[in-house]
């Protein structure tokens, strides 16, 4: 269980490397190229979401991103997606450490709800189960509602993935007051259950420092948009320190 001097990991989402280097045939931007650099810049993970018309990351990405991560031990690989769809040959076949159940339909735009119990929890606890024989820790995603949390833990999930967007998108600091308490709600209800907690979507560097300062037990966040969008700008090594300057930030903070 973590602990309220635990860091939060973060975990950088490659996918939109692979969407740039898909609008051409040249293969660049390299999508392992970009994950090597971000985790030689301190990057406790690498996020992917292969959804099935391999819109951005393709499969062949998965396993040679897999093979990069055997050189890096002490990082962990999460392979998120729809496990009804193609997420679940992928966990056959790498075994990543973390398997984030994500309820996208096929022509998702993007990641916009979790899922919902008692409807999604037939479903969902055979491949659950399935991920677990195999060694890997399932991650659910979750929409901020304390109430869903022990119906979670029940379905046999070891951690949530918290569904950030309604936080990033508040626009006023009274909203962002609002949500923040909807999430640590969320989170002690989680840790309550016994199940770790994650988070993820539409964080960014300005946003980050009080939602880890705020939110208990966060583990680990997963980050995609904003810092590929940011490393642009600045470079991935140099990104990476950023969003790791706002998680120590954020954890300097917690009471």
């Amino acid at each position: 269980m973590t602990t309220k001097s635990s860091r939060t990991a973060l975990s950088v989402n490659v996918n939109k490397v692979a969407l740039v280097r898909n609008t051409r045939h040249l293969g660049i931007p390299s999508v392992t190229r970009a994950a090597l650099l971000c985790l030689e810049a301190g990057a406790q993970g690498i996020t992917i979401h292969p959804r099935p018309d391999e819109r951005h990351v393709r499969g062949s990405d998965v396993y040679e991103l897999a093979a990069l991560l055997k050189d890096w031990p002490a990082a962990e690989f999460n392979i998120e997606g729809n496990p009804t769809q193609n997420l679940m040959q992928f966990i056959r076949d790498v075994r990543p450490h973390q398997a984030t159940f994500v309820p996208d339909s096929e022509d998702q735009f993007t990641s916009d709800h979790g899922w919902t119990f008692p409807q999604d929890a037939g479903r969902l606890q055979p491949l659950i189960a399935e991920c677990r024989a195999l060694g890997v820790r399932v991650s659910l995603f979750m929409d901020p509602i304390p109430g869903q949390m022990a119906a979670a833990k029940a379905a046999g999930a070891d951690r949530v993935e918290l569904y950030t967007e309604p936080y990033a998108a508040a626009a006023t600091a009274e909203e962002r007051e609002q949500q923040l308490q909807v999430y640590a709600a969320a989170a002690q209800a989680a840790l309550d259950a016994g199940l770790g907690v994650n988070a993820g979507h539409d964080l960014n560097r300005d946003n980050l420092p009080d939602f880890v300062a705020r939110v208990p037990g966060l583990q680990e966040v997963s980050i995609g948009h904003a810092l590929i969008a940011d490393a642009l700008e600045l470079g991935y090594a140099e990104t990476v320190r950023a969003y790791q300057r706002s998680i120590d930030a954020g954890m300097a903070a917690r009471k």
